[in-house]
């Protein structure tokens, strides 16, 4: 047999294995989808009213003002146009070349292809001309209240992202590429990571974003060393083992937000928040929430804060023997211990010194970007979710917030799964965001309703555990760190909020980068940087402009504001007491289990 035979013999083993494969894996992905369970609960995207809305804009803006729609349609059609001309004079050259670029940069096309190549070229100009009008077409709108277009500008960004070149197999060159070079390998490959999606998500598609099997929590995540010291139906409470001889005198106590799991403030050692609090000296007590699941439907925001707070700042202070400790908060988590300082104010209980706010919106009149989601047609599916099933499933607040970056968290990675048919990476950060949690029912709605929605606490009152409060009623020492490019707490809704308490005593400090990396930002890095400047008040821009930008992590500037209200030093203190010993290691069992009834 010559080598040119066997080959080709080769060749035709692989073609018919690779047959079977799809064969396989297509019966695979056919029974997942007729396995799909039908639609969960009543919620769905929100309605076509916005483009409902838009439609009847348009037609408006026709009537009134037919030479500005016009003057739209003819500057697109001018713009394809040109670029058409273009093409063709390149190609009158007698090389297979594009025209000259300038469009802008942009990650989804960093392929040199989509600059030199003719045909990759023309498509990505085409889909950039094509965009930017119907963007300025919906900018155009003047019938429409500001609320309704950020929507139909959200929703048409959505729309317009989704049908990127790069998105669909015959206009990528990586993957044709990739293709080429592993002889269809790659496609086959891509193929099986989708039916696995699917198959795990019970004919829904979540694209999956980490390698599920390379991270194990308490192994190599969340591995700092520390103890349960307490353990009720809403959380336990972990005390982390000190590193120091000594410690300041009052106590730590941080509240994680309960969409997610707290191990995001204790990835690995180098950039791990509660690592880096228990070195500089500080007693500290970490919550970790019960996962809930349809038996907690009756928690409400009255519990998370009677049960919750009031119970780990209690305990906090048995097991140290002190009258207070500094409370933190990170986002929901903050939002909820702001109302716990305003019915502690109402009941005169001066159980904490200051409180630390991650991230934090207590002031709702501008939602941002995730306002989006916060309209009736939404929160009525969510309710009615909540309802049916006395919990919101993780899986929709996975989805929702994956869609406000949409291109980094869809889009990109299905590429890489899908079409590259690359395994998903092996990223602690990625893992810690595919690692969700449920809401109670209850919660979930009046949280919505009455925070998001309403304003309530900042706008009027909100009643929590009997007593009417407002943001007036928040008068403890105060220290807000907000985010820069944070698309789930927008900036200046938390400076306004932080502006609107009743403190004296607040400090607002304006971390670089989003809701993750800017507080996730350990100095040893030297990545990120923050601004400063004087006591929140008045306009967030006008702060911005007179603040002082400081390189580097605002973690020391941070403990430098802590410790001067954290008392003098005492010897360290091992977790738990008598009246507390410790129930097992930390990260506990909690931030393993999917429901209550697990723990034993």
């Amino acid at each position: 047999m010559t080598t040119s035979e066997y080959d080709d013999d080769q060749k035709a083993e692989r073609m018919k294995a690779n047959m079977a494969r799809i064969e396989e894996l297509t019966a695979r992905l056919t029974h997942a989808l007729a396995e799909r369970e039908p639609p969960r609960g009543s919620l769905q995207a929100p309605d076509s009213d916005i483009f409902v809305q838009a439609t009847a804009a348009f037609w408006t803006e026709m009537v009134k003002n037919p030479s500005k729609v016009l003057e739209k349609q003819l500057d697109y059609w001018g713009k394809s146009l040109k670029h058409v001309v273009e093409v063709q004079e390149a190609l009158r050259s007698g090389k297979l070349q594009a025209p000259e670029d300038h469009t802008p940069d942009d990650r989804r096309f960093a392929n040199p292809l989509w600059k030199s190549h003719p045909y990759f070229n023309y498509i990505k100009q085409q889909y950039l001309i094509a965009s930017e009008a119907v963007n300025d077409a919906v900018l155009a709108l003047d019938t429409m209240t500001p609320r309704e277009k950020h929507r139909l500008q959200y929703f048409t960004r959505q729309i317009v992202d989704l049908m990127a070149p790069t998105n669909f197999l015959a206009t990528n060159p990586d993957a044709l590429m990739k293709a080429v070079e592993t002889e269809g390998e790659s496609l086959i490959k891509g193929l099986e990571n989708l039916v696995n999606d699917i198959e795990a998500g019970g004919g829904e598609l979540l694209v999956t974003l980490a390698d599920k099997e390379a991270f194990k929590i308490g192994d190599n995540l969340a591995t700092s060393p520390g103890k349960v010291v307490f353990r009720n139906r809403m959380f336990e409470l972990i005390q982390y083992t000190p590193s120091t001889e000594k410690v300041f005198r009052t106590p730590v106590v941080i509240f994680p937000p309960w969409i997610n799991k707290f191990y995001i403030m204790d990835l690995k050692p180098q950039n791990s928040l509660i690592k880096w609090i228990v070195g500089q000296g500080y007693t500290l007590f970490v919550v970790s929430w019960v996962n809930p699941d349809a038996s907690y439907a009756d928690v409400g925001m009255d519990t998370y804060v009677e049960e919750g707070y009031l119970e780990a700042i209690r305990v906090a202070k048995e097991i140290t023997g002190e009258a207070q400790v500094n409370a933190v908060g990170y986002c929901i988590a903050g939002t909820t211990l702001a109302l716990t300082l305003a019915l502690m104010n109402k009941r005169k209980d001066k159980s904490v010194r200051s409180a630390t706010f991650f991230t934090t919106l207590t002031d709702f009149s501008d939602q941002g970007e995730v306002g989006v989601f916060l309209e009736d047609d939404f929160v009525d599916g969510i309710e009615a979710e909540c309802t049916e099933n006395g919990y919101l499933d993780s899986f929709f607040m996975s989805r929702t917030f994956s869609f406000l970056r949409s291109n980094d968290l869809i889009y990109a990675p299905a590429i890489r799964s899908y079409m590259m048919g690359e395994a998903p990476p092996a990223f602690d950060l990625l893992y810690w965001n595919g690692d969700g949690t449920n809401l109670p029912g209850k919660m979930c709605v009046e949280y919505l309703r009455g925070l998001c929605q309403g304003d309530r606490f900042s706008g009027a009152t909100f009643r929590i555990c009997g007593e009417d409060v407002s943001i007036k009623d928040v008068k403890h020492p105060l220290c807000a760190i907000a985010c820069e490019t944070d698309h789930i707490a927008a900036w200046r809704s938390s400076f306004r909020g932080m502006s609107r308490m009743g403190s004296r005593d607040k400090t607002f400090i304006l971390s670089q980068s989003g809701h993750i990396a800017g507080i996730i930002n350990p100095p040893s890095k030297k990545k990120y940087g923050h601004y400063t400047g004087t006591a929140p008040d008045g306009s967030a821009d006008d702060w911005r402009a007179a603040a002082e930008f400081n390189e580097g992590s605002w973690w020391p500037r941070w403990d430098e504001w802590l410790s001067r209200r954290s008392g003098a030093k005492v010897d360290a203190r091992i977790p738990g007491d008598s009246s507390y010993p410790a129930l097992c290691d930390a990260p506990g069992l909690y931030v393993t289990s999917s429901k209550s009834d697990d723990i034993s």
